[in-house]
């Protein structure tokens, strides 16, 4: 297991040690969002004249809904590929059938080319006979 870590991020103008497995770049990116978030909050009109504790839980609102929209979406995602894991599933076992239609068929055909084969030469031989005998 690697090691915990203890990374320094700046979030809001104030430097936060955070503790943690995860790469210092992961980190960095946590930190980013949440400014971003943080600065995406200041441009609503009156956010600012809002208490601390309001801009905080709107913050908080705001991040759980990008949140649970994400899950969301790897959920979408996830029944798409199944789906497409499903119908591939289906291709494959349709092109193996019709893999083994098709060698029937070739033998089939290769069957019936002997058969034409040794009909022909029953004719040839028939057509011997038959002018031997006028």
């Amino acid at each position: 297991m690697a090691a915990k870590k203890d990374i320094q991020v700046l979030i809001g103008g104030k430097v936060y040690t955070l503790s943690g497995y995860e790469s210092e770049e992961y980190l960095q990116k946590i930190a980013l969002y949440i400014n971003n978030k943080m600065e995406e909050m200041d441009q609503i009109p009156n956010y600012r004249r809002l208490s601390m504790d309001m801009q905080k839980t709107l913050l908080e609102l705001n991040m759980a809904d990008d949140y649970h929209k994400a899950k969301k979406q790897v959920e979408i995602l996830e029944a798409d590929i199944e789906e497409k894991d499903k119908t591939e599933y289906d291709l494959k076992h349709e092109l193996i059938g019709a893999q083994i239609h098709l060698e029937e068929a070739e033998k089939e055909i290769e069957r019936l080319k002997n058969e034409i084969n040794d009909l022909q030469k029953q004719i040839v031989k028939l057509e011997t006979r038959a002018y031997q005998k006028q």
